[in-house]
């Protein structure tokens, strides 16, 4: 598997490298679901710092490699990852570039690669990995509020845009909750169709509209609809519910569903 060989590259590259006190991998690898659309999710611990110094970033990276392309990962909160192209074969590639001290924070025990020191045996074994939890106050303080924002940008007619935010809503809000729900990290809509039960995944399914105004007021309701039953279900009772802006927003679909907009389509 072209993942497996070029793993087996990159640890052959850095033997020797008195910078690399180890590498790791992460992501499919631990649950042993890697296939042929799987990416890698490296983790290169070194003595000295090379992360966010995308030059050394880059450099170490060209070194293992058929390198094509790469970016860093302030798109996802974390700059310390350069995220790769690779050619002969076409792979992608997330390298996080880490100290020690730095990987004793994780969300996941990863699986070690190279430790010719034991160095980073000895942090997994001396300390816990931690997902971290979804704040549902955070959620409910904000989900009433983009509810409106969809609800304006469908009042105006820039479909295409509230299409999108129902997908951000998805990722933020209902994919985690779902996740939650069936015992899983909360890593936004990865893999719901194998990882959550399918009663729950049909009534994601009710979320995906079609490009018709009509269409994304009940992609919307249906995504309110599924998001209460999930707060019934998760929050907890010291979790504080704005109930006077949930009935504001709720008048104001009416308002949107009822409303006939000239050179809209319905």
């Amino acid at each position: 598997m072209k993942q497996k060989e070029f793993i087996k590259k990159v640890v052959g590259k850095i033997q020797g490298d008195k910078n690399v006190v180890g590498l790791a991998v992460a992501g499919s690898f631990i649950t042993n679901e890697i296939d042929e659309f799987s990416d890698v999710d490296l983790i290169l611990v070194t003595v000295d710092k090379v992360a966010p110094d995308v030059k050394k970033m880059v450099d170490y990276a060209k070194s293992f490699g058929s390198y094509l392309n790469g970016f860093t990962g302030e798109h996802v909160g974390e700059r310390r990852v350069l995220i790769c192209l690779y050619d002969k074969p076409l792979l992608h590639v997330d390298i996080k570039f880490l100290t020690l001290d730095e990987f004793e924070k994780r969300i996941e025990d990863p699986i070690i690669l190279y430790d010719p020191n034991k160095a980073l045996e000895k942090v997994i074994s001396s300390t816990k990995s931690e997902c971290p939890k979804l704040d549902f106050q955070w959620i409910e303080d904000r989900f009433w509020i983009w509810i409106h924002y969809a609800l304006l940008k469908i009042g105006r007619g820039e479909l295409i845009e509230a299409y999108d935010f129902l997908g951000f809503i998805r990722m933020v809000v209902l994919g985690p909750l779902l996740h939650i729900k069936n015992g899983n990290s909360p890593r936004g809509v990865r893999k719901v169709e194998t990882q959550i039960d399918i009663s729950d995944f049909n009534h994601l399914k009710l979320t995906l509209p079609n490009y018709t105004r009509q269409s994304l007021l009940t992609s919307l309701k249906n995504s309110i609809d599924l998001y209460k039953s999930l707060r019934l279900f998760l929050f907890q009772k010291d979790t504080v519910l704005q109930s006077e802006t949930e009935k504001k927003v709720m008048e104001y679909f009416n308002e949107i569903e009822t409303k006939k907009i000239s050179n809209q389509e319905n």
